[in-house]
């Protein structure tokens, strides 16, 4: 059936069609071109033998209560730990500038790949810029593909398991929940694929023999 068919009957019957509109906030990045979108230089390549060289990154929701808070952390692929985080009650880019600057007392003057999804975040002008001011070369999975960036998505997983974060009653109980498991993740968790060691004492381990 054609168009002219298809109006006739909505005529007749007052049938609306609901048009999805174009969002507006995605035509204007297309046309100023100002996000940049990075390769995929991890490309999935998970087994990485030598710490503060291979980092990813990404945002999670934590609803809590009745509010949503927005964890942004950064790991170390080699050795699984968490060397920078930040949490906030909006996902504004505040949120990843922090964890920027939180990693800033890990960084040396070596460049430092940082792999994350094509988030709003990761493409801002300003975050490229900041990413390398600090020497960290840029890095993002492909275009839905999840498990591009499956070690984040596995310690968000593990986190989630871990932590009773749903019963926090107010934000600051949520960050201090949240600074105290990053505080056992790295320094008192063992884990099996670590040689049974944490991840702050698998990255010493790892140091050694670099």
């Amino acid at each position: 059936m054609n168009h002219k068919k298809i109006e006739r009957i909505k005529n007749q019957y007052g049938l609306i069609t609901k048009v999805r509109r174009r969002n507006p906030h995605k035509v204007n990045l297309k046309k100023t071109k100002e996000h940049r979108y990075f390769a995929n230089i991890l490309n999935r390549e998970f087994n990485q033998s030598e710490p503060m060289k291979t980092f990813c990154t990404d945002i999670t929701y934590l609803p809590f209560g009745k509010q949503i808070a927005y964890l942004s952390a950064v790991k170390d692929i080699a050795s699984r730990e968490i060397v920078g985080w930040s949490i906030s009650p909006n996902i504004r880019m505040d949120l990843v500038f922090s964890t920027l600057d939180n990693l800033k007392d890990c960084l040396g003057k070596k460049k430092i790949l940082l792999h994350s999804d094509q988030g709003f975040h990761y493409t801002s002008p300003n975050f490229i810029h900041r990413a390398k001011t600090l020497n960290l070369v840029q890095s993002m999975s492909r275009k839905g593909m999840c498990t591009d960036n499956a070690p984040m998505e596995s310690f968000f997983g593990h986190f989630k398991d871990d932590v009773d974060y749903q019963n926090c009653k107010t934000f600051e109980e949520l960050n201090t929940l949240i600074e105290n498991y990053m505080q056992y993740y790295n320094h008192e968790r063992y884990q099996w694929d670590l040689k049974k060691m944490t991840p702050v004492e698998y990255r010493n381990h790892l140091l050694k023999t670099v």
